[in-house]
């Protein structure tokens, strides 16, 4: 069972389809309890980063995902991958979750922004979520800020957007997407099997 958490921000039941259609049981869920149970923990999110964080502090679960991150793989989606970081300074400073050391901030590139559309994969360090890749697969991004990882051993994969931008990470247990696997066609659900067989 993989939990969906349902913090208020977040393209929560396209995720959940495209898992179902890739044979995984889901649970969209602000329930602590739910979430322990669960086999892995996915952390969607669209929007700006201090309101997500926010909106997350109220829920009162970042104390239940940090921990049981220790126990099972957590992926983060987008502005979901953002959080994970140690900061951000969108709008102002704020503090992430802190579970891969590094910083979020405005992509610095004479490309238009917000980056929207597809973009090309080069993976860096291979994962899980890139075991299906051979290279150049192209996803789907809607963003402008992206993430300055302190360890470039985290960053499992890049794009070109007229500067090198950290398109997926993974440190642990912790793995993330700044694109939206679930709105990137037969790429994106294979990403998510590669989560899908952490279980």
């Amino acid at each position: 069972m993989i939990a969906i958490v349902d913090y208020g921000v977040g393209n929560l039941h396209s995720v959940a389809s495209s898992l179902r259609y890739v044979g995984a049981d889901t649970i969209v869920t602000a329930d602590a309890g739910e979430i322990a149970r669960a086999d892995a923990i996915i952390l969607p999110g669209v929007g700006a980063f201090p309101d997500a964080a926010e909106s997350l502090a109220r829920t009162g679960l970042v104390p239940v995902i940090k921990e049981e991150v220790c126990r099972k793989p957590l992926l983060g989606i987008c502005l979901g991958m953002q959080l994970l970081f140690t900061d951000s300074d969108e709008k102002r400073f704020c503090r992430g979750l802190d579970l891969i050391p590094g910083h979020i901030r405005r992509i610095e590139t004479p490309e238009k922004l917000p980056q929207i559309g597809w973009n090309s994969l080069t993976v860096t360090n291979p994962c899980a979520l890139t075991s299906r890749m051979s290279g150049g697969e192209y996803v789907y991004f809607v963003h402008s800020y992206m993430a300055y990882a302190e360890n470039p051993a985290d960053v499992a994969a890049v794009t070109d957007y007229g500067t090198c931008v950290t398109a997926m990470v993974h440190r642990g247990n912790v793995y993330g997407c700044q694109f939206h696997p679930e709105k990137s066609g037969d790429v994106g659900l294979d990403i998510l099997k590669g989560f899908c067989e952490l279980l």
